[in-house]
């Protein structure tokens, strides 16, 4: 074998990752063009967060400012009187008073973080990825009013938590940047329309702002993250969504749900490396050591006997303990996908056995390698299935965002197995991974909703594709929305 041979195998074993942190930006920059600085709040299963981006409105790119999070299971306990309105996937109980100190928290800790007052703040976003303890979509409805409760307690005026319905409404300069006077928005976020009718699962807002987020967060890297694309998000609980390429506006044709960072975490909690009732493998400090990968595989795929990954059923109202309604699915022309362990968690205890059994027969490098191909696994079998159905095929880019799928070796397995579906000739050309994707996603949302558009960077349409701007406008007009 030839010199060139040799390095030909190498690139062959080694593509390329499109992986991108969050990136921060200095004063310089900051103080060099206008940024419109956006706080996005998030309580989910594992995590509370508070993360304060700011986008430059000449070049489209978004940075982060600030950072902080904190671990759901602090949330304090109810008091005497206060009424709980859910839990955790880990039974964690929340009142929206309890829920409302939390974020007070985590917003001022971002703002101080990044050395900004409130009134450097444009616009607050709020999200949850709590909702597998909730007993509907509807009462997510709940937990959105107790984030906003923590907003108010912190100061944030309700005028930056709602869209400006005029140019003049924005603060200057950025209303130079608005396109209010060219379109209006009507609901499209980077240029996907949500599905209608009824929510068909509890956590569709989650995967709207992963979708848009990871459509931002690529801007870092060389991939073109548009549309058609399908969205995973590996937090506690999946979130994610699957678009085709229809202009201007693509349609949301398939949903994720279920349980994601709880598979990482079941296996561990019974490790006996972190805290039995409210352990998560974010808890689990690296180590040295050798990895024994027949191990890893071999307890990996024995996870996946009891790791169920299946179109929703009909008859279901929960899948992987996340409230859905699938008739409404149906009806908006849409595919719901899940990954559940057994019947809604069922078999979890298996999962944890497994953990015991990983670290009696080896070491933490060894667990934590596991924990990796289990999720590049799901993340397989979840492209895979969408492929049979006709949601993804060759023209898709795969984002992944979340704890559970962008840390250790994650990515390059991933992309290795996806490489085995032979649905594209470089997956790594068509799969990027991003951080917080919620949080751009916010980002993203803020700019949408009062119209500040980069149309030299577009973030809508299609990949490869122009902006959609003037395809939007004659849409609108058709649909009487604008003269």
């Amino acid at each position: 074998m030839g010199l060139m041979d040799t390095i030909t195998n190498i690139f062959k074993k080694s593509p390329k990752i499109h992986y991108a942190k969050s990136k921060s930006v200095d004063v310089f920059e900051l103080n060099k063009n206008p940024h419109y600085v956006v706080a996005s709040v998030e309580l989910g299963n594992t995590t509370v967060k508070s993360i304060i981006t700011g986008t430059n409105m000449e070049t489209g790119t978004t940075y982060l400012m600030g950072k902080c999070v904190k671990m759901t299971r602090d949330v304090r306990a109810p008091k005497k009187g206060e009424e709980v309105f859910g839990k955790t996937l880990w039974g964690v109980e929340l009142t929206k008073e309890a829920v409302s100190d939390m974020v007070t928290e985590v917003l001022l800790g971002a703002l101080k973080d990044a050395n900004l007052k409130i009134e450097d703040l444009h616009f607050v976003v709020r999200s949850t990825g709590v909702t597998a303890g909730f007993a509907s979509p509807d009462e997510i409805t709940n937990m959105i009013v107790a984030l906003a409760d923590g907003c108010l307690k912190a100061k944030i005026p309700p005028s930056k938590m709602a869209p400006a319905m005029t140019k003049n409404q924005l603060p200057k300069p950025f209303d130079k940047y608005s396109l209010m006077d060219k379109i209006i928005f009507d609901g499209a976020v980077t240029g996907v329309v949500p599905p209608t009718g009824k929510e068909c699962v509890a956590n569709e807002m989650e995967g709207e702002l992963v979708t848009a987020g990871l459509k931002v967060g690529a801007k870092w890297t060389e991939l073109d993250f548009r549309n058609p694309c399908m969205s995973i998000d590996f937090g506690t609980t999946l979130a994610g969504r699957i678009t085709n390429d229809k202009l201007p506006y693509a349609n949301v044709v398939g949903n994720l749900c279920g349980l994601a960072g709880a598979v990482a975490d079941a296996i561990v909690r019974g490790s006996g490396l972190v805290d039995k009732n409210k352990g998560a493998a974010i808890d689990i400090m690296k180590e040295k050591g050798k990895v024994n990968k027949k191990i890893a595989e071999k307890y990996a795929e024995e996870a996946h006997s009891y790791i169920i990954v299946s179109e929703v059923p009909e008859n279901r109202d929960r899948f992987g303990t996340v409230p859905v309604v699938p008739e409404s699915a149906k009806k908006a022309g849409t595919t719901l996908i899940g990954c559940d362990v057994g019947e809604n968690g069922s078999d979890i205890p298996q999962l944890e056995a497994i953990g015991k059994r990983i670290m009696e027969e080896s070491n933490i490098p060894t667990l934590l390698y596991t924990l990796d191909i289990v999720s590049a696994d799901i993340t397989k079998r979840l492209v895979e299935l969408a492929h049979t159905k006709r949601l993804v095929n060759e023209k898709t880019a795969i984002g992944i965002t979340g704890r559970a799928g962008i840390t250790g070796e994650k990515p390059k397995l991933i992309i290795e197995k996806l490489g085995e579906l032979n649905i594209w000739d470089k997956p790594e050309d068509h799969v990027v991974f991003i951080e917080d994707g919620l949080a751009l996603g916010s980002s993203i949302m803020a700019r949408c909703m009062n119209c500040l558009g980069t149309p030299k960077n577009p973030v809508g349409g299609n990949r490869g594709d122009r902006c959609i701007l003037g395809e939007r406008r004659k849409w609108q007009k058709q649909k009487g929305m604008i003269k």
